[in-house]
């Protein structure tokens, strides 16, 4: 194989495995959001700050990847 063929294989699997970081971030705040949630006993509050980070850190995954497919 091509060392061009191989780099395009991988940055391939990069971005398309982006999808599933995205998601896993969100539901990782939501998790963390609803444990809190149990534990304080404040429901919904935690929760919705947990997606908040959540879906913050989901964007950042997807910025950084943004930054990393302008090099090429």
């Amino acid at each position: 194989m091509k060392k061009e063929t191989g780099k395009t294989i991988r940055e391939l699997g990069y971005f398309a495995s982006l999808g599933i970081s995205v998601a896993l971030a969100i539901f990782i705040g939501l998790g963390i959001g609803l444990w809190l949630d149990k534990k304080f006993g404040t429901q919904p509050v935690l929760l919705l700050v947990g997606l908040a980070f959540g879906i913050a850190a989901g964007f950042s995954n997807i910025y950084r990847a943004g930054q990393k497919g302008k090099k090429y």
